[in-house]
């Protein structure tokens, strides 16, 4: 990692076992007054002081080795962002630790923006109070980040009327309205202004002033958009939104503005709008804290717009986060769940398929041992096989679906030996691209027609090499 940028370390979500920090090298680089002799003790109280940051950006320090030979690795989860560090040896602010997206692109966001944009869901950063980040601005949150959500609400916005009432001031032949008595009486002296009256009048009219505010902010974003910091891909994708918001916004005159009111009285539309706009505008004024962005419910949406699509294909439908409840006679226990809610169904004349889709490593480490991902496995597996329970036919379908590197999917049948029930659990490895959608579409197509009808298993020619 670059020293200028006070980086610790710099590793992508999802990773089992990072590479080792030896001791040695940590105490020399960062913990200049630790003794050599117990560097392990210092490496114990670097987790401790910074367990809150870990614990947030949803990283597992652990220690590797003993004495000389002593090591540290980190495992990291979903999240994705930037927390400071603090020194063992001095208590003081050091480099931050940063985790970043799983993408060979140039730009570590450039894939999750094309899947935002379409989606129309919106990245939403949490932040916590901490040390200002050691690397500044360089590792917050890009500005072409939030002017594309920006850009996603003028779009919601664009499509409904937003009126406002203006007050005007117009002459009239008769004393009609609210008259402004002041100046009449100046120039009432005048014999041809006598019977001319400065009556104020309310228009309804989009040309309001909020709305000249709102331009202002698109002009920010569109030259941001526009701009060398945005990733060539999402400029591409992004300029035709942007030319037709343009068409839309001609009349509207910018209006230069820090802040835009919010209003309990404004619409959905309009409120997401302001909110997107007034964090357009303190862009530049906010100082970079920790903060991290759960990718897990990205990657949820992104599996269910796919369903989606492959169910309009199919002429099923698709239900997305549907609630099995549960009912019974007697007082619940506080820790029993009230329903089980699968991240999707299937649902094809009788055949019901189950979709959960899970933001884990396990398709990037498919040769590793660890004892953390055979349970993470279980429990998801368990948890597939729960919610294909609900199914009345003999023969029960479940699909797991994780993030990987290439589209592929893999078959597990688990057989009642008693009465030959079946339950067919499918492992679908996703690549978080957008790119990939009209593939995956249509090696899930081939899949389902697969498991609906045994008739068709005999003629079925697979299209895809990666089915195992």
């Amino acid at each position: 990692m670059s020293k200028s940028l006070d980086i610790f370390c710099e590793i992508p979500c999802l990773t089992e076992q990072s590479k080792l920090f030896r001791g040695v090298a940590l105490q020399k680089q960062w913990f200049k007054l630790a003794d050599k002799r117990i560097i392990g003790q210092y490496l114990q109280k670097f987790i401790n002081y910074n367990s809150a940051s870990f614990d947030f950006i949803g990283a597992t320090p652990y220690i590797v080795g003993t004495d000389q030979n002593i090591s540290m690795a980190f495992r990291t989860s979903k999240f994705i962002g930037t927390v400071p560090l603090r020194s063992p040896d001095t208590g003081k602010q050091i480099g931050d630790f940063v985790v970043v997206p799983r993408y060979s692109e140039k730009d570590r966001y450039e894939g999750y923006i094309e899947i935002l944009n379409l989606l129309g869901n919106a990245i939403s950063p949490e932040r916590i109070d901490s040390l200002p980040l050691a690397s500044g601005r360089n590792f917050r949150p890009p500005m072409y980040l939030e002017a594309s959500k920006f850009v996603a609400a003028m779009e919601m916005l664009v499509k409904q009327p937003w009126r406002k009432f203006n007050r005007l001031e117009k002459n009239t032949r008769e004393p009609i309205g609210q008259i402004n008595w002041n100046k009449y009486i100046a120039n009432e002296y005048k014999v041809e202004r006598r019977l001319s009256f400065p009556a104020g009048k309310n228009i309804l009219s989009e040309l309001h002033k909020e709305y000249s505010q709102i331009r202002y902010v698109f002009d920010i974003c569109k030259k941001e958009l526009m701009s060398a910091n945005t990733p060539l891909r999402v400029k591409l994708n992004i300029k035709p939104k942007l030319d037709a918001l343009e068409d839309k916004l001609y009349l509207h005159l910018p209006l230069k503005t820090n802040l835009i009111n919010e209003r309990f009285s404004d619409s959905p539309a309009v409120r997401q709008a302001k909110k997107q706009a007034n964090k357009v505008l303190s862009f530049d004024l906010a100082d970079g804290t920790a903060w991290r962005v759960d990718f897990a419910d990205v990657f949820e949406k992104f599996v269910q717009h796919i369903f989606k699509e492959v169910a309009k294909e199919l002429g099923g439908r698709f239900l997305a986060n549907y609630k099995l409840n549960g009912y019974s006679p007697s007082r619940r226990n506080v820790w029993e769940l009230s329903h089980l809610e699968p991240d999707g169904i299937l649902q094809k004349d009788e055949l019901l398929v189950f979709i959960d889709a899970k933001y884990k490593s396990h398709l990037y480490n498919k040769f590793s041992m660890s004892e953390v991902l055979k349970d993470e496995h279980r429990h998801d597996l368990h948890q597939i096989i729960a919610y294909a329970s609900f199914s009345t036919g003999k023969s029960k379908f479940g699909m797991l679906c994780y993030p990987s590197q290439q589209l592929e999917i893999k078959e597990t049948k688990y057989i009642n030996p008693i009465n030959q029930a079946t339950g067919s659990i499918k492992i679908l490895g996703l690549p978080l691209q957008a790119e990939i959608i009209g593939d995956a579409k249509q090696l899930l197509i081939n899949e389902i027609a697969f498991l609906e009808s045994p008739i068709k298993r005999k003629n079925k020619v697979p299209i895809h090499p990666t089915r195992a």
